[in-house]
């Protein structure tokens, strides 16, 4: 072959690899990828998931007990018979490794695209550890799991309230699943309407079923969307929150002194508050610590079980709020992450010549940067920061958002990349001689300085990229002001390479405040 037609077919090539890469960066969304109307997800109640990246939502077990909705309510019976099953077995006698493994230890359902994975949708899972904490928990706690009398019902999250090793990650993937069968049946519905033959495939969905004869958990088979060799699975809305379960160990904490209020034995009220004031420690010249309180807190609590059915019973009379609080979570994590993110993507296809522009990763990781902060400042994006008006940002939730913004890029682009100097947000790449460092920070972190100092030059050498760019999110006056005196001290305030995201509220345009 001449050299001619050989670089022709090469160049060839490289342009149907960016073909592709392009066409399956814009089908951002399941509606996109599956050719089918938002509307027709949102009459069915699912959330118009992400494919890129998982969205920070996972099902609150709780939303299924308070809920109106009767199939909602059998799932949570079931959720809670399964508790009762593993209680009982725990009675029985200690549990083996392989039966811990077997009841307990669930892989993430990661085909639902939901939970806190920046890199595709594969998260960690359940483990032994998780086994051993909840099966001790179930034991030695709460004897009583399933025949509660001063809560309405039984909570999966009463037996992750107290020690270490359950936490929001573990429950999500629980309660995940143990309800995978309804999601396959949830989805399932919808394919058989909504899309075509070439869209589905007949899955043996392994765990969708627990058989109480057997003891086991087996297969069933359902028909479900197929991409990139695997199936998907759609969440209805009205069981998704953010942030924590309503029922939730900080909660707890925080509300501990008024607890024992509400406890109508006067006995019990003053054994609790005396224990309390002896586990306590107490200092000539100061108060206790934040610390210090929250683990008096817990070893009262594991002294007196019943404080967790009171406090559960409050947040029980509260339900509604857990309701319209969650709605509000997914409401506003929906607008930012997929109405907004897909208006953004029509913009640069439609008004822009985004897609074509020379140059390699460093100045597209400007670009998306760029676009990423017109949204937050200019198009509403900041009230994703927000709760009741406060906020409560986290610099996860800016990653997540960049990570959405890399659509039809030729680039290969690796979240939390750890290159053996620790992990490094995003390093963005086509091959080996052209690497771009992106660090997201806020501006409120206390190590900012430290960072934007040694940090990513430490993960520049360590991955032989060439460039490096950190991008700084402020939510007021004072945190902008505090970012601008030390990039001063830096002699930073000029450089291209930080990039300050305002996401105040105080200074946006009255329509879209937070």
């Amino acid at each position: 072959m001449s050299g001619s037609k050989f670089l022709c077919r090469r160049n060839q090539s490289w342009a149907y690899r960016r073909a592709l890469k392009y066409s399956e960066g814009m089908t951002v969304f399941f509606s996109d990828r599956f050719s089918v109307s938002p509307e027709s997800l949102e009459q069915h109640g699912a959330l118009d998931i992400s494919l890129v990246a998982d969205l920070p939502l996972f099902i609150d077990p709780f939303l299924l007990f308070n809920s109106k909705n009767k199939i909602y309510r059998r799932l949570h019976d079931q959720i809670i018979h399964y508790m009762v099953f593993l209680r009982d077995k725990s009675r029985e006698g200690k549990v083996s490794r392989a039966l811990l493994e077997a009841w307990y230890c669930f892989p993430e359902v990661k085909q639902t695209w939901l939970g806190f994975s920046l890199e595709g949708n594969s998260g960690s899972g359940l483990g032994i550890d998780f086994a051993k904490a909840l099966d001790a928990n179930l034991e030695q706690l709460f004897p009583r799991f399933g025949k509660e009398r001063i809560t309405r019902g039984s909570h999966l999250e009463k037996v992750c309230l107290i020690r270490e090793g359950v936490g929001r990650d573990n429950i999500s993937d629980f309660v995940t699943n143990l309800i995978k069968g309804f999601l396959c049946n949830y989805t399932e519905d919808f394919a058989r309407v909504q899309l075509r033959k070439n869209q589905v495939r007949e899955v043996s969905v392994r765990g969708a079923h627990f058989n109480y004869d057997s003891e086991t958990w087996e297969a069933r088979k359902y028909l479900l969307p197929w991409i990139d060799d695997d199936f998907v699975l759609l969440s209805p809305k009205d069981i998704l929150t953010r942030d924590e379960n309503w029922i939730n160990k900080n909660d707890l904490i925080r509300k501990f002194e008024a607890i024992p209020a509400a406890i109508t034995d006067a006995q019990l009220r003053a054994q609790v508050s005396n224990y309390f004031q002896k586990v306590l420690p107490r200092h000539p010249r100061r108060a206790p610590t934040q610390k210090e309180y929250a683990e008096a807190a817990r070893r009262t609590i594991i002294q007196f079980p019943a404080l967790i059915d009171y406090y559960i019973k409050e947040k029980e009379d509260r339900g509604d709020d857990a309701t319209s609080i969650a709605s509000e979570k997914v409401k506003a994590t929906e607008q930012f992450f997929v109405v907004q993110l897909k208006e953004l993507r029509r913009l640069l296809g439609a008004e822009t010549d985004f897609y074509t522009l020379s140059g390699g990763t460093y100045e597209e990781a400007h670009g998306r940067i760029a676009y990423l902060k017109d949204v937050i400042e200019n198009k509403g994006g900041h009230r994703l920061f927000y709760r009741n008006g406060e906020p409560i940002g986290q610099e996860r939730d800016l990653q997540i958002a960049y990570r959405l913004v890399w659509f039809g890029s030729p680039s290969d682009v690796t979240t939390e990349a750890n290159d053996g100097r620790g992990p490094v947000d995003f390093k963005i790449a086509r091959g080996a001689a052209d690497k771009t460092l992106v660090e997201m920070k806020l501006a409120r972190n206390t190590q900012l300085k430290r960072n934007l100092l040694r940090q990513t030059e430490i993960y520049q050498a360590a991955s032989d990229a060439a460039q490096a760019i950190k991008v700084i999110l402020f939510f007021s006056a004072e945190e902008e002001e505090r970012v601008a005196d030390i990039l001063s001290e830096l002699r930073l305030s000029d450089s291209r390479d930080i990039v300050l995201i305002d996401a105040r509220s105080d200074n946006k345009p009255s329509g879209s405040r937070a």
